[in-house]
């Protein structure tokens, strides 16, 4: 029993953890108050939901070393949703 209590809250802890050190989306006024870099530009690959394209930027952003990124372009021709995003730090 101690051992599953243990998995269970490691695992929440983990993905807690993972939501705070994800790249965050900001609007591109930001990007100039906060002074950043834009360091790449990355896509989403076949997101079916909104939320899933902004959990797949985000997770590309950070591979890349970004702590921000701007949804520069999005597009619905079918049933995916396909975006565009510039990443800085």
């Amino acid at each position: 029993m101690k051992i599953i209590t243990g998995v269970t809250t490691a695992l929440f802890i983990g993905s807690v953890s993972f939501g705070a050190l994800a790249a965050e989306e900001i609007q591109k006024e930001k990007v100039k108050e906060m002074n950043l870099t834009k360091i790449g530009t990355i896509v989403t690959d076949d997101a079916t939901a909104p939320m899933d394209a902004r959990q797949e930027l985000s997770k590309k952003a950070d591979a890349m070393g970004g702590k921000y990124y701007v949804v520069i372009s999005a597009q619905k021709p079918g049933k995916d949703i396909h975006a565009t995003a510039d990443v800085y730090k």
